[in-house]
């Protein structure tokens, strides 16, 4: 059915959180730091996976794939410092852009804290390459050869357990906690990068969204959730946890709607709002997740 084992989860959190890290850096509007924070995190994150694996119950090509996730995260990490000096193409050219709209506005001619240019710093001669978005994605690609790995082995010693359910609700898993977690880092973000345009947070939380019934409908599959409902599985409190994981499910999905109307609001405390908002989702996102992973791996 389901395993519940740190290694796993920590692998599903490290490949869900880069794949949203390259969602939000594929444009280049967020500042280099903000790469740093995730890429540092979830690098910890594989390599905590690599040494739950190995002291617990070693899944070889888990551990192997968990390795190479921890260290293609190192390796974007590195090549984001090194470029650091490059800056992003997207958040200079909204520099200008508001510096130029102030310009106009006011008569008064200021002096941009980016040079304005009419290319981006990869297509400049002679200027410092940028990083390129594409090597946060490694992660996640590799990352999903480690988690049907998992989902497999999850399904051994249990005869009514299907493979492509596993795999379903291991990849879906592995997007959904990915996709809650970059959102609210993202939301804490725009107090280091106040003018980061509230397209890039409203982008994440429609994600979240959508991956949402996916999620919930994975861990109703049989033997899912459902089963505790129907007598076929005792969750040992009288069906406690059944109603405790609905209610996750519901606050969720609640949760995410509230802060997408937050940031409709046209004030800046509408996203640290947002924020706070998405604070409880992470919660009720990972009572969602891991009260089902607690009930279906006994």
């Amino acid at each position: 059915m389901i395993r519940l084992d740190a290694a796993s989860l920590l692998l599903q959190w490290a490949v869900g959180g880069m794949l949203f890290c390259w969602f939000t850096t594929r444009r280049r509007e967020v500042g280099v730091g903000y790469g740093w924070l995730l890429r540092g995190t979830y690098l910890l994150m594989a390599v905590g996976a690599i040494f739950a694996g190995f002291a617990a119950r070693v899944v070889a090509v888990r551990e192997g794939v968990s390795i190479a996730v921890a260290a293609t995260c190192l390796l974007g990490l590195v090549v984001s410092i090194v470029r650091r000096k490059a800056g992003v193409s997207g958040q200079q050219a909204e520099h200008d852009r508001r510096s130029e709209r102030v310009a106009a506005m006011t008569g008064i001619e200021r002096q941009g804290r980016f040079a304005t240019t009419t290319t981006t710093a990869l297509e400049t001669p002679g200027r410092a390459r940028e990083f390129p978005p594409w090597l946060d994605l490694l992660p996640a690609i590799v990352g999903v050869v480690g988690l049907v790995a998992a989902a497999i082995d999850s399904t051994r010693g249990h005869a009514n357990a299907h493979i492509a359910v596993a795999v379903a609700r291991m990849i879906i898993g592995a997007a959904f906690l990915g996709s809650i977690t970059d959102a609210m880092l993202l939301g804490h973000w725009y107090l280091v990068q106040p003018g980061l345009p509230r397209r890039l947070l409203n982008e994440l939380v429609s994600a979240l969204g959508w991956i949402w019934p996916a999620e919930v409908i994975a861990l109703l599959l049989p033997v899912g959730m459902i089963s505790i409902f129907d007598g076929t599985i005792d969750d040992g409190w009288n069906g406690m946890l059944g109603w405790f994981w609905i209610a996750c499910a519901l606050s969720t999905i609640v949760l995410v709607f509230v802060t997408r109307a937050a940031l409709r609001e046209r004030y800046y405390s509408a996203v640290m709002a947002a924020t706070g908002l998405l604070y409880l989702a992470i919660l009720t996102a990972f009572g969602t997740d891991l009260v089902a992973r607690a009930v279906l791996s006994g």
